[in-house]
């Protein structure tokens, strides 16, 4: 397919292709930023007993308001001692274990206590501040739905429903490849005509903080054998991600050595600015993206198509791009044939698109909070719009 896309065809190009990863039985901790492969079944009634929501006094509804002798003490943890009988009250901390023949529980500073005498001014209703068992969830009901990423609080949720054990997608191997002869480490030498190498590193941190399972290969020379042997072993991962090498100059190798090496194109170049000459194919069940050597080029084909397909492969039910809506500082221009992705950064509530937005300007992408979607189009945009969160 050698026209050129849509963003919205494109990127339902990429997720009609990404087939869940399997499932893997993994500890409640380890299981952190994973992705649910099968539900999550809570192995206890949660609360596991009817408990006390206050410091207080469990007694019976029915005896109050009145004057009641405190027979006992509950500590949370620790069983009441008896049932309660009618007639009397027993301390509680919140937590504990609500005594049998008690159906509410009434705040300390609404009582008045001296020694173990409790004077209750007041009705209390039945079932007042009593959490009841299973109240939160059931003994095999679904905590969490397949799909679902763990973060603090479906953690909390599934320690708190006795979950030790769970079913979570395989984290994606991901090959990091960054093409040109141009390309030097950071702290090296600088020779006429060189650049130091920024888009490995900046995806190789991207795919980390998404949970991916990074391979970042040292670059590869604009020289057909070596674009070969560096997909070659690439292609071993579920995903390849390069940068460079795939738009229309004589040292643009990637497109052609992934094509010798049984990659499908898919598509190459999409209607978006920047990263018009991305490139995207399949061999077997491996996903390969070929996005810009422009490092803005890089980040938004990142965000756009990368990042969605990484959470479609662990079985996510939303893989995005996860757009979001807020207010333009001030109105922008439209590009007549290409979307645009504009960084911009928060000023006042709103989001102000950046000076210097040539797709070369990683610098000034750094300082940016969010792209800012500006459909394709005549005229201006203002008003609210779609953005990407960055950082």
């Amino acid at each position: 397919m050698t026209g050129l896309l849509t963003l919205e065809a494109a990127i339902e190009a990429v997720l009609a292709r990404c087939d869940p990863l399997p499932g893997e039985r993994v500890t409640l901790g380890e299981a952190a930023g994973r992705v649910l492969a099968e539900p999550a079944l809570a192995r206890v009634d949660l609360p596991p007993f009817p408990s006390s929501a206050m410091d207080g006094f469990a007694l019976r509804s029915a005896d109050t308001p009145g004057s009641l002798p405190v027979v006992a003490r509950i500590a949370a943890g620790s069983p009441a001692p008896r049932p309660l009988r009618p007639g009397e009250a027993m301390g509680i901390a919140t937590g504990g274990v609500v005594p049998d023949g008690a159906d509410a529980v009434v705040p300390i500073e609404r009582v008045v206590q001296t020694d173990d005498k409790l004077e209750v001014p007041q009705v209390v209703g039945q079932n007042d501040n009593i959490r009841p068992r299973g109240g939160d969830v059931r003994e095999g009901d679904v905590v969490l739905d397949a799909g679902s990423r763990l973060g603090a609080a479906q953690i909390g949720a599934l320690a708190a429903a006795g979950v030790a054990e769970l079913v979570c997608a395989l984290r994606p191997r991901v090959a990091v490849l960054a093409t040109g002869s141009e390309l030097r480490a950071p702290g090296e030498r600088l020779e006429p005509g060189e650049i130091y190498e920024a888009n490995g590193a900046m995806l190789a941190t991207a795919l980390r903080a998404v949970g991916a399972h990074v391979e970042h290969l040292a670059p590869v020379r604009d020289d057909e054998g070596a674009h070969r042997d560096a997909l070659a072993r690439a292609l071993e991962a579920d995903v390849v991600v390069s940068s460079g090498g795939v738009s229309v100059g004589p040292h643009d190798l990637v497109r052609s050595a992934a094509s010798e090496l049984g990659v499908e194109e898919v598509f190459w170049r999409v209607a978006v600015k920047p990263g018009k000459p991305i490139s995207f194919g399949v061999r077997d069940a491996t996903l390969v993206f070929g996005l810009p050597g422009n490092p803005v080029s890089t980040l938004v084909g990142f965000e756009l198509f990368v990042r969605p397909a990484l959470r479609a492969l662990e079985g996510e039910l939303d893989p995005g791009p996860r757009f979001r809506k807020a207010p333009l500082a001030e109105p922008v221009r439209r590009n007549d044939t290409r979307d645009e992705l504009l960084r911009a950064r928060w000023r006042d509530g709103a989001l102000e698109a950046l000076g210097g937005q040539e797709s070369h300007m990683i610098v000034r992408a750094a300082a940016a909070d969010a792209l800012v979607l500006v459909p394709r189009g005549a005229g201006e945009l203002a008003g609210e719009v779609s953005y990407l969160p960055l950082g």
